[in-house]
């Protein structure tokens, strides 16, 4: 489980979101570290079992920096305030799908999929859709899917107002087909986060999303 102390420094980081206050409390953050270590490698045990690709993957291939990007930034607070955990077979800087748990009191979510791919993975995943769209259809059908995720993410900004190029609008996967970002998502409560059996119950969600992991894996790795 996650540890009270880490989340009250994530809490203070929120309501002090600047150096001075993170170099006064270094200690702090080095305790923080050391359990963000702690829980990912756990984290990396667990999914291992039911996903043995991610067996390889160790703390570096999983984690996040601390300092933000603030380069091209409006927000320029320079530090994260969540704990990010990404698990995938490519491990972090590749353009495979995996798995994701983010926690922040208050706004900590599961998720699975590929993030806003480049033109070329993109075209590789409809590629697999048109091709294969009733596989994808029966995993998002599946109802242990629809009853923890309901349906693949699809905002407006995540979604073409009309057909992909080169396809037709009739196509009879195009709500797939139109959409630029393939994931799915979760709420996570605080009583999930805080729970002891954390991990355990959080793989289990996250293992539901194997299959789809699996066919956008599928589309990205497919010459």
């Amino acid at each position: 489980m996650i540890t009270q102390e880490s989340l009250a420094f994530l809490d203070d980081l929120k309501a002090n979101n600047h150096r001075e206050w993170f170099q006064a409390n270094q200690k702090r953050y080095d305790s923080y570290k050391k359990h963000y270590r702690q829980l990912t490698e756990a984290f990396i045990s667990e999914m291992s079992k039911g996903d043995d690709t991610l067996s390889h993957l160790e703390f570096k291939d999983c984690s996040f920096r601390i300092n933000r990007d603030i380069r091209f930034s409006k927000d320029k607070a320079p530090y994260k305030t969540n704990m990010g955990i990404w698990m995938s077979p490519g491990s972090k800087n590749t353009n495979l799908a995996g798995y994701y748990v983010h926690i922040e009191k208050g706004a900590s979510f599961i998720a699975g999929g590929i993030h806003w791919p480049d033109a070329a993975d993109l075209k590789k995943v409809r590629r697999e859709i048109d091709g294969f769209y009733d596989d994808l259809e029966a995993i998002v059908e599946e109802p242990e899917f629809k009853k923890l995720y309901g349906k693949l993410d699809s905002d407006e900004n995540n979604t073409l107002k009309t057909a992909p190029k080169d396809y037709d609008k009739a196509h009879p996967a195009i709500e797939f087909l139109k959409l630029k970002s393939f994931t799915a998502t979760a709420k996570l409560s605080d009583r999930d986060i805080e729970d002891k059996d954390f991990i355990k119950k959080t793989v289990k969600k996250l293992l539901v999303l194997k299959p789809f992991v699996e066919f956008l894996n599928r589309a990205l790795t497919t010459e």
